[in-house]
């Protein structure tokens, strides 16, 4: 069984569009969570547009490789050491040079100014945590760099590694078109949508499921992930808070309440200071995907957004699968079953809220949400995440299964009527229209 495929990913093109415009006058920054798949499309992109290439791994480097960095600053000793240390050859304006993990030599990071003003070679980095106090202290970080962010794999990109590339089209051109799919066939639509959910988007855990179709296996690779997050998370912070923010997520969603409640996960006693600097940590990992609350819903987003109010998702739904039943074994994960077979109870909707919000993610979205207290009870309406499209914003509401109420979107939409382009109740079942409410199901979010 393979380690790894090479997948198609959609970063491809915007690294080909960063070569043909910039011409080496910039370096490629690639940022994304451990184990996304950078340094795959890295050294891919390098082979296929390159005469040569040299990886320097920042994780695994050699004492050679330190100390020809301790003389980055006289360009052709460094090059010539690099050529020497990996045995390739290194081609003006034809090779590329990938640092990763920059992360871990800051100064390689520093010196990318002069490198890129040097111009003899292009040069790609890729990391993750790269804005760590300890990862940026004490050093300039460039104005240099072109920064692209990769995310797991997209539904997209699952269907393209299962060998469907018409499917996510054709959904495209229904939801455009408003069409209808039928019963029957969104029924099949789901199924596969369903195993994206269970599986995720970590290249590695796809690549298992090609190999074996044994979820199994899947899910032991994704453990394994998991715990390479938690070890990364307790290296910045020894304490564990981290590691408590981040496998406390599934709970915390479970409660349904209008934020996540940091002090039921570390008591009241860490100070604002710190639990900021934990919070920056964790959005800097790219291993989770933050929704903040807006007080008042309209065009421009974070200009009303409450930065001290929010929920946060597992930036990969098959990684929230796993977590979510962390402290038991494989098989009694029921939520396996139910997935596939489209019984998942309700208090496990949550999982649909996490996928939602990874795809709006994937899609350059920005994530906000609303809540506020009804008029005629004690209970608290909710709009799960709020667009922002043109000059108006698009309400959407999470439903786990074909339930078609929408009580919390049509009092949002009454109360700012003005502001309202597009409403949307994500759900399971077939594309409809209810009033002035479109229904749409899961698989066709990345179109919103």
């Amino acid at each position: 069984m393979a380690d790894y495929r090479i997948f198609k990913r959609k970063i491809y093109s915007k690294m080909l569009q960063w070569k043909r415009e910039h011409h080496g006058e910039t370096a490629l920054l690639i940022k994304g969570a451990r184990r996304v798949g950078k340094s795959t499309i890295a050294e891919e992109f390098a082979r296929r547009e390159y005469k040569s290439h040299i990886v320097v791994d920042f994780a695994d480097a050699p004492t050679t490789v330190w100390e020809a960095v301790q003389n980055i600053s006289d360009r052709d000793y460094f090059f010539t050491q690099l050529q020497f240390i990996y045995g390739i050859k290194l081609y003006e304006r034809k090779s590329v040079i990938i640092f990763d993990e920059i992360q871990k030599s800051p100064e390689t990071r520093q010196a990318i100014k002069y490198l890129v003003k040097d111009h003899r070679y292009d040069y790609i980095e890729t990391g993750s945590l790269l804005s760590i106090k300890k990862n940026t202290q004490n050093i300039v970080i460039p104005s240099e760099e072109t920064r692209l962010t990769m995310y797991p794999m997209d539904y997209e990109e699952f269907r393209w590694a299962l060998g469907d590339t018409a499917t996510v089209q054709l959904l495209g051109d229904a939801f455009r078109g408003r069409h209808s799919l039928g019963d029957a066939v969104t029924r099949k639509l789901m199924r596969d949508f369903r195993l994206y959910m269970l599986i995720g988007g970590m290249p590695q855990a796809v690549s298992i499921w090609l190999d074996t179709k044994n979820i199994v296996e899947v899910d032991a690779k994704k453990r394994e992930i998991i715990e390479l997050y938690l070890d990364d998370f307790l290296k910045i912070d020894p304490s564990g808070k981290a590691s408590r923010l981040y496998t406390a997520i599934p709970s915390e969603l479970t409660k349904k309440t209008s934020r996540y409640q940091i002090t039921s996960v570390l008591g009241r006693s860490e100070g604002k200071d710190k639990i900021g600097e934990l919070l920056r940590n964790l959005e800097d990992s790219l291993t989770v995907n933050f929704a903040h609350h807006v007080n008042d819903p309209n065009v421009g987003l974070p200009l009303n957004a409450d930065y001290s109010q929010y929920k946060m998702f597992v930036g990969d739904t098959g990684l929230f699968i796993t977590l979510a039943f962390w402290d038991k074994a494989f098989t009694e994960n029921i939520i396996y079953q139910k997935l596939l077979s489209d019984k998942l109870c309700a208090n496990l909707g949550y999982v649909y809220e996490n996928v939602v919000a990874q795809m709006l993610v994937a899609s350059g979205d920005r994530l906000f949400y609303h809540t506020w207290p009804s008029v005629t009870s004690n209970h608290n309406y909710e709009v799960d995440f709020i667009l922002s499209r043109g000059g108006k914003i698009c309400p959407i509401e999470v439903k786990s299964s074909g339930y078609k109420t929408h009580k919390s979107l049509d009092v949002f939409c009454e109360k700012y009527s003005s502001r309202i382009g597009e409403r949307y109740l994500i759900y399971t079942k077939d594309m409809h229209k209810d009033g002035q409410t479109l229904l749409v199901p899961v698989c066709m979010t990345m179109h919103l």
